[in-house]
């Protein structure tokens, strides 16, 4: 899309240095969440087996790691352009700071959701270097929609452990049957904003094939769990999304190959 709407060469180059942005971005994002969470982790039988708690990591080493792959993040957005460098401590403050916000707000689910966001915009202003057209905001808005209903699914197992400990969630706050059908809406929501992208792209019979392949995984993930049952939430939470997301890339990838 960055070559063919921001009239932009094909760069080997940056998709290298966008693809070592994510790989440290998000080991940085996890091993900080693993810190923060260290305590939490410990008292919850789910998690208590996580390097940590467990005693295999140190705190100490888990935050030089953190620090590691931060500075490797901002030296690589040096090498891209600019833009990418001057906002890439607002995106890494962001993917960091997310992993305190279920202390305070049940709208944790979404502030991850848009930490994931920044992917597409930030790889299309890679090559760029600017906003300038409004696809990549659609798949943002995309991702955020779908993470944040995921990421109420995979909450749904710690619900009691979070109402105890006073963790904030959706599953905490409203229960699980309500939990569920707010993670419905917010994939119904990204259903009809899929299609409306689509069509606000130009996009061919290879964009709503995976589509619809996407939205059908969508709602396969939804038919797995119940409020009585919620026994596969680590197949709906991982296989599936995992399999929607990369049919869904393939398939919008060909699309624009052939089409543009």
């Amino acid at each position: 899309m960055a070559v063919y709407y921001g009239h932009q060469p094909f760069s080997i180059k940056i998709i290298i240095l966008v693809l070592l942005c994510m790989v440290f971005a998000r080991s940085a994002a996890m091993g900080f969440n693993r810190y923060a969470d260290r305590n939490i982790d410990r008292a919850n039988p789910r998690t208590s087996s996580r390097e940590l708690p467990s005693g295999k990591l140190s705190p100490f080493a888990v935050i030089l790691f953190v620090a590691a792959n931060s500075l490797f993040f901002i030296a690589c957005t040096y090498f891209i352009n600019p833009l990418c460098f001057y906002l890439s401590p607002v995106a890494l403050s962001l993917i960091l700071l997310y992993s305190y916000t279920k202390r305070f707000t049940v709208l944790c689910h979404m502030i991850l959701g848009l930490s994931l966001s920044l992917s597409p915009l930030g790889s299309y202003i890679s090559l760029t270097g600017s906003f300038d057209h409004i696809l990549p905001f659609c798949f943002s808005l995309i991702v955020l929609l779908w993470v944040s209903g995921f990421d109420i699914i995979y909450a749904l197992p710690d619900e009691e452990f979070d109402r105890t400990n006073r963790i904030f969630s959706i599953p905490e706050l409203f229960g699980r049957r309500m939990a569920l059908v707010i993670s419905a809406i917010l994939h119904t929501v990204c259903s009809i904003v899929i299609i409306l992208t689509g069509i606000t792209g130009n996009f061919g019979y290879l964009y709503y094939t995976g589509s619809i392949l996407f939205i059908f995984l969508l709602l396969r993930q939804h038919r797995m769990l119940s409020p009585a049952d919620i026994s596969k939430v680590n197949i709906a939470f991982a296989n599936t999304n995992g399999l929607a997301s990369i049919l869904f890339a393939i398939f919008v990838c060909m699309d624009m190959a052939i089409n543009r």
